[in-house]
């Protein structure tokens, strides 16, 4: 079975969420037995052909030259080549830049498509963008002989609208059982004397409002905030509320120092509102941390009762001056810590998308 990962910026991953997901994934498919390919962005520092058994594919991506609309030609770039090989499986790691070019996609390959959240709602994009993203989730579901949803709420959206039965597969996670208190001092910060959140800087991932909750609750316990500040958002941030108890960081993909800042924290806030299972949701809930996440169906469905939830900075600062360290907190990590061992196992997950591609070739043979 020869499987192509479209839709990222590459692996190993130094960027989000669906690059950490194509991490684990090719290498779990390849150690099943598939041949398995990830296009890469030609800026990814990691310039080898092969990563540990995995084939790369560099295709060229102008992000950096043009902004985000590279993301376009870079897709663009991927699905040309991907004409030219002869791939059983052809995975989209969501469809925002892509589906544009799904009259492209190779026809003896079979299409899936992981679709992600509600992208046409995020905040982030204009009317006119949303009402595009409104068409590319169509087009994916039309051209996909798949369609994967990560989320309960995902799959019963893809259903209701467009009368089309998704495949639930969850993401990935595993349990963070080796903390270890002197890993957190590089960052100036005590053991369950600070907030975390970490997050891509944009206005649907409510950065701003955990900011002035925790200000609002007068707080001295410092908050820090860890992903690229380098676009509109990020700068706006940093310029009006960097001081001494508001800390940017940057971003880290140090997995182990990931893990750590998440167990050692007094919360963890997770303000990502427009879709899907969110990986760094399930990284907390796997690194033992106490959880206020914006209140949403996409993270109650992942959470349940087991955290502390908002909808505005007001409910944020009441969360704060709340009791944090009681019986509570420790009935919901372990709460989630039980879904996670039984919900999101990485071996299950990978198992199921192997399983899904090895179906879907057996129905088209």
């Amino acid at each position: 079975m020869k499987i192509a990962i479209l839709g990222t910026r590459g692996v190993p991953n130094r960027y989000g969420g669906f690059e950490q997901f194509a991490q684990y994934l090719s290498l779990g498919l390849m150690q099943l037995g598939a041949e398995v390919w990830v296009y890469n962005s030609h800026d990814h520092p990691h310039k080898e052909k092969k990563w540990q058994g995995v084939n790369i594919i560099h295709r060229f991506d102008p992000e950096r030259y043009i902004g985000a609309s590279g993301q376009f030609i870079y897709d663009l770039n991927c699905i040309l080549h991907s004409r030219r090989c002869d791939f059983d499986i052809i995975l989209q790691l969501g469809y925002t830049t892509s589906t544009i070019w799904h009259w492209l996609l190779p026809r003896k390959s079979l299409i899936v498509t992981n679709m992600d959240g509600l992208e046409w709602k995020r905040s982030k994009y204009g009317k006119l963008l949303q009402r595009f993203l409104k068409h590319a989730e169509r087009w994916a579901v039309k051209s996909s002989h798949r369609l994967i949803a990560d989320s309960e709420a995902i799959q019963q959206y893809l259903e209701k609208t467009y009368g089309v039965t998704a495949q639930f597969i969850p993401y990935g996670s595993q349990i963070f059982n080796s903390p270890n208190p002197e890993l957190i001092k590089p960052y100036g910060v005590k053991s369950f004397k600070y907030f975390l959140m970490i997050a891509r800087m944009q206005p649907d991932n409510h950065v701003e409002e955990v900011i002035k909750g925790i200000l609002q609750s007068g707080s001295d316990f410092p908050l820090l905030i860890v992903g690229n500040t380098e676009n509109g958002h990020g700068r706006y941030l940093t310029k009006r509320y960097a001081n001494a108890n508001i800390r940017f960081i940057g971003p880290l993909f140090d997995e182990e120092a990931l893990n750590q800042l998440r167990y050692h924290c007094a919360c963890y806030f997770h303000g990502h509102s427009a879709g899907g299972t969110n990986p760094s949701l399930l990284e907390a809930m796997a690194a033992s941390a106490l959880i206020c996440a914006h209140r949403n169906p996409f993270n109650q469905s992942v959470l349940r009762d087991n955290a502390l939830f908002f909808a505005n900075e007001h409910e944020i600062a009441d969360a704060v001056k709340s009791d944090l360290f009681g019986e509570r907190r420790e009935n919901f990590i372990s709460a989630n810590l039980k879904r996670i061992e039984t919900d999101y196992r990485w071996d299950d997950v990978i198992n199921s998308y192997y399983d899904c591609f090895r179906t879907l070739l057996n129905a088209n043979c």
